[in-house]
């Protein structure tokens, strides 16, 4: 016991709040409209919000022991009323999940979560580029007839899946696992539920000092122009039957080539190839310059004949990357299924569904969620960091047990 509350509580309290501070919980709930309207109450909004993020470190637990695991220790940081005398009920938690909504969490995540390592993070950079990589993921949600309708239902082996989906687009620092851009939405088919669709949207936010590593699923001409149009770098695995013009063999391997938009016509196509191989300005709106990296996975024999990856990147120049640093680089974005794994294995529980029943309520959960993986890697990778070795090397489960379990060692505090 430390401070009237149990030691697990104010670790675990203390790795929401270390990452997501209240100011920005209190901004993120008043730009959307959402702030108290009246003082006092049980669970108002900035409560609330924790306990959302509560509810992914403790998806075992129901409602009333997340909220009784939360209540001594944010009695001691002024966030919990001493004089309530009990944790509000499930129905009370419920109905204050509602009126917060998603929208004050989704803001939250976009004003807190950025990138996490820094120039002595192992792994987090190739050369002046910070190694970044989009990927996307599935989640079951209760099939309730609202979640049927927002997310719709895939077929699967002839009939219709067990449950609803939703989808999650994210873009995360490889070094850190960290999400920092995301996009949600339904997977069921449908307008908008494509990984493509949900990725369109976060191209705009992406960073001028970061390399972004996508895999084939991702490319399309469209989706490269506008997330090269915010001058960040791109490493994008394409189809190997895509063609692309060879203008010029590089040294390492590699080869120049032009990216050319559909709406060129057959001559304009031809003129741009051609403008390509002299190196004269193009046309954004038509082409853009490439350099393609082609290599073959060895099989398990040895003898190359594995499969064929084919990666396209905007850094034009091999001698500020050469083809060898981009191959062993695209093999970061593996770095991305781990993350996801984190998120669904680690602190959702495998084969679990969500808890919501209505849409607005499973957004919020999938915010909540986010938010306390951005908090949990961003704890990993700064202890990582400080002590000189790879995030890699500190085991995200391990870190989960270490911050629910109920520690004796008085030394420990928020």
């Amino acid at each position: 016991m430390v401070a009237g509350g149990r030691l697990t509580d104010w670790i675990s309290l203390g790795v929401l709040t270390s990452r997501v501070p209240r100011d920005a919980v209190d901004d993120a709930v008043e730009v959307t409209g959402k702030a108290a309207r009246r003082r006092g109450g049980k669970l108002p909004p900035h409560v609330v919000v924790y306990f959302v993020m509560a509810l992914a470190l403790f998806a075992d637990e129901d409602y009333e022991e997340v909220a009784s695991r939360l209540a001594g220790t944010l009695a001691d940081w002024g966030g919990w009323e001493e004089s309530w005398g009990r944790v509000p009920t499930s129905g009370g938690i419920t109905q204050a999940r509602q009126r917060l909504g998603a929208g004050p969490v989704a803001e939250l995540f976009s004003q807190v979560a950025g990138p996490v390592a820094d120039l002595d993070t192992a792994g987090a950079f190739l050369g002046p580029w910070r190694l970044m990589s989009i990927d996307g993921m599935e989640w079951d949600v209760p099939d309730t007839p609202a979640n049927r309708e927002a997310f719709g239902i895939h077929e699967a082996g002839g009939g219709e899946a067990a449950y609803p989906k939703a989808r999650v687009i994210t873009v995360s620092e490889c070094a850190s696992h960290a999400p920092v851009l995301a996009a949600l939405g339904p997977a069921g088919g449908g307008k908008g539920s494509g990984e493509q669709s949900l990725a369109g949207k976060l191209y705009p936010a992406l960073e001028e000092d970061w390399l972004l590593i996508a895999d084939r699923g991702f490319f399309t001409r469209d989706a490269w122009r506008a997330a090269a149009g915010t001058g960040a770098a791109l490493l994008w695995r394409v189809k190997s039957s895509l063609r692309l013009p060879v203008l010029e063999l590089l040294p390492d391997g590699s080869y120049r080539s032009v990216l050319i938009w559909p709406r060129a016509s057959p001559r304009q196509r031809e003129a741009l190839i051609e403008a390509a191989r002299r190196g004269d300005g193009l046309d954004p709106d038509l082409a853009r310059p490439v350099r393609v990296i082609e290599y073959q996975v060895t099989d398990r024999e040895g003898d190359g004949t594995g499969e064929l990856i084919a990666l396209v990147t905007t850094i034009t120049d091999r001698r500020r990357a050469p083809a060898a640093v981009l191959a062993a680089a695209y093999h970061e974005r593996w770095e991305h299924e781990a993350a996801n794994a984190q998120l669904k294995t680690c602190l959702r529980g495998p084969g679990r569904i969500l808890r919501s029943q209505s849409p607005d309520m499973v957004l919020q959960e999938l915010w909540g969620y986010l938010l306390t993986h951005y908090a949990i890697s961003a704890l990993i990778c700064t202890a990582a960091t400080s002590a000189g070795i790879d995030p890699d090397r500190v085991k995200f489960r391990r870190a989960v047990r270490v911050i629910r379990r109920r520690v004796a060692d008085p030394a420990f505090s928020p």
